[in-house]
């Protein structure tokens, strides 16, 4: 993986997109070797929680415009293929059984954007920037499109694809597109705190959490509800559960 780098910090599984100097521009290889990364920690026993960064300015700038252009006579099945390989890792971050938590600092754009999105928790430094200009270039933040409106809803979605403009953080805070905007000068602390705090629960109920939380998309109310029964009654028959109540039946005054 000369892409990203793989670390592993305790509970923590970070993975760092290495492109600086091309501001972690988004090519085939870096999609792949991304897609290879959240399979390695799905798979880690000890990895509760997965960090996606970017290494500089920059946490992503979207597609690579030099490999655009050697593909710009290709045929369908390699664009067809380029745009499984995004799809597939966009998939794959919301299939983990584990939350994914982005930090981004500087731009996020077209697909770089995408990234940020799909995940489950978007921490942004202050000075961050995010956008989908691809309608300017003549394409369709086509992939995309699926985990943005469900993030801001329609009317903030189609004002972002249809502009192909770049909001702020605090703008992109204010419509849903980011958790929460982080100062400057504790960035790297509370993205770390947050990761910390998180890696504290039960992989069993991170786990459930999630899948339940997307689960609903398909969902109607009343659908929605009972697989929320279901899924609580999981949630008590696990040994992290049973393990958390003993603990906190233990701390009662005058138990024994």
């Amino acid at each position: 993986m000369n892409r990203v780098r793989l670390l592993r910090d305790g509970a923590v599984g970070r993975i760092i997109l290495v492109r600086p100097e091309r501001s972690n521009a988004l090519d085939r290889q870096m999609a792949d070797d991304l897609f290879a990364a959240l399979a390695q920690f799905e798979s880690d026993p000890l990895c509760r929680v997965i960090h996606l960064g970017g290494e500089g300015d920059d946490f992503c700038v979207g597609a690579d415009i030099d490999e655009l252009e050697l593909s710009l006579d290709a045929g369908t099945d390699a664009h067809r293929a380029d745009a499984e390989a995004i799809g597939r890792v966009l998939l794959a971050i919301r299939a983990l059984m584990k939350p994914v938590v982005c930090a981004v600092r500087g731009r996020a754009l077209s697909s770089g954007a995408g990234l940020a999105t799909a995940c489950d928790m978007v921490l942004a430094h202050e000075g961050a920037e995010f956008g989908y200009p691809e309608v300017r270039l003549g394409l369709v933040s086509a992939m995309e499109m699926t985990v943005l409106r469900r993030a801001v809803g329609e009317k903030h979605a189609a004002d972002l694809l249809l502009t192909g403009r770049i909001v702020s953080a605090e703008e992109a805070e204010r419509i849903g597109l980011v958790s929460r905007v982080v100062p400057a000068a504790t960035f790297d602390e509370e993205i770390n705190a947050t990761l910390e705090q998180v890696s504290l629960s039960p992989a069993t109920s991170l786990a459930l959490t999630k899948w339940l939380f997307y689960k609903l998309d398909a969902l109607s109310f009343e659908d929605g509800i009972a697989a929320g029964v279901v899924t609580s009654v999981e949630a008590r028959a696990t040994e992290d559960f049973k393990a958390a109540v003993r603990r906190l039946t233990s701390r009662r005054p005058g138990h024994e």
